[in-house]
């Protein structure tokens, strides 16, 4: 394959440059942007599957991003590429404010009061020492309390970012590829009167 690195980084190297790439955060969104307008695809799917990418970023649910975004991308005939890029709205620099804000609002909706400013966000959790992990239902039995509003606050922020980022993008593509066909045009036509020009000649 063109440009493939000859020798593939070990796991552990590929799972920290999905968390913290080398690059900065700014280069790798412009990347990402760069990507996201050159997919080869419809601006309706481009957009759905950045829509859905970003949907699912403000879920807690680490480690299945990737599939939940393929899942409804796939499901409301979104691009595939496009919903893995569309995740990166999620990532170090932005997750904690995401989750801060998932909590707030799911507690709001739960009819809970919102934790004060001296009171920690996870305060539902109890303190790391006595967090059970002798089996995996007593580790969610543990966070669950977390867990709950944190879920149902990202569906109404995660709607909003999808909404936001579908419009967003779909504009932005449908620009793209105006001008990528105008330029396309303006090069056949430029091509068509040099060899006009070429054959009038004696």
């Amino acid at each position: 394959m063109l440009f493939k690195r000859r020798n593939s980084p070990p796991w552990h190297e590929r799972a920290r440059l999905m968390l913290w790439p080398r690059r900065s955060f700014v280069r790798s969104s412009r990347y990402a942007l760069k990507r996201i307008v050159r997919v080869n695809a419809t601006p309706y799917a481009i957009a759905v599957g950045v829509a859905c990418g970003a949907f699912v970023s403000f879920t807690p649910l680490l480690g299945v991003h990737f599939l939940l975004a393929f899942i409804l991308a796939w499901m409301f005939g979104g691009n595939l590429i496009a919903a893995a890029l569309g995740t990166f709205v999620g990532n170090p620099l932005t997750f904690p404010l995401i989750w801060a804000l998932t909590y707030r609002v799911g507690r709001v909706m739960l009819g809970r009061p919102v934790f004060s400013s001296t009171q920690p966000p996870l305060a539902d959790l109890e303190k790391p020492g006595e967090l059970s992990v002798e089996s995996v239902s007593g580790f969610f039995e543990q966070i669950w309390p977390a867990m709950k509003p944190m879920l149902i606050g990202s569906v109404p922020i995660g709607l909003t970012a999808a909404a936001a980022c579908f419009g967003l993008t779909y504009w932005a593509v449908l620009g793209y590829q105006r001008a990528r066909r105008a330029q396309l045009e303006r090069g056949r036509q430029a091509r068509a009167a040099a060899l006009a020009e070429m054959g009038e000649k004696p």
